[in-house]
């Protein structure tokens, strides 16, 4: 019988492919997911009813639907009505990107009303307009609060790259699944997806706890 440490040497190679492809679609997707979070989150907060509105339609139905049928819905259910063709690949990135940018643009909602509404008064009063404000004076002090909002949002959207795997999407837990079918080795295959999941996250608190300390000396 092939030993666990031959197995895992073997699989390695592979599932370490696949690993390359769950961060692509991370990098890809995340910065597209703070850009959505951060427009719906100053329109959620914004004067404008519509504007809000259409916010909260959003969040609300990212938030109440569970991110596998919104896998399904842009991969199957758009091109279907559409008469299209959308790669998996794409349609992952799409789904990993509005769904994160929905939890983003609570994360930046409950920042920007977690700041004194003075300060607002205050910059308006010596003239800078409401977009400046926002900008030099809200933003900067609510973001060092959501640093860490925003990092427990990130690993919770690597994890989900997980569920990709149902489109075919050759990301690790399909290239662990793929491994399996062949040599059935469950318990190696699995526990190095695992480690690698473990490692890229842990990697990631690591960053957010410099970043905090980082913000907490200034």
């Amino acid at each position: 019988m092939t030993s666990s440490l031959q197995v895992i040497l073997d699989a390695l190679p592979m599932l370490l492919k696949g690993s390359l492809i769950t961060f692509k679609i991370v990098v890809i997707s995340l910065p597209i997911a703070f850009v959505i979070g951060l427009i719906t989150g100053l329109m959620n907060v914004s004067s404008s009813r519509i504007l809000r509105t259409i916010a909260t339609f959003y969040v609300d139905i990212i938030r109440g639907t569970p991110l596998l049928v919104q896998v399904f819905f842009e991969y199957f259910g758009i091109p279907a009505f559409f008469d299209i063709r959308i790669p998996a690949e794409t349609a992952g990135i799409i789904a990993i990107s509005l769904n994160a940018g929905a939890y983003i643009s609570e994360i930046f909602r409950g920042g920007i009303i977690s700041i004194n509404k003075g300060q607002m008064e205050a910059a308006r009063s010596l003239g800078l307009s409401k977009w400046l404000t926002m900008r030099l004076v809200i933003l900067p002090q609510a973001i060092r609060r959501m640093v860490p909002a925003f990092v427990n949002q990130f690993i919770v959207s690597i994890k989900d790259t997980s569920l990709l795997s149902v489109i075919g999407i050759n990301e690790l837990t399909q290239r662990g699944e793929i491994i399996i079918s062949a040599n059935y080795r469950a318990f190696e295959i699995w526990g190095v997806v695992g480690i690698i999941y473990f490692i890229i996250i842990y990697v990631l608190s690591l960053l957010s706890r410099v970043l905090e300390r980082r913000y907490a000396s200034q």
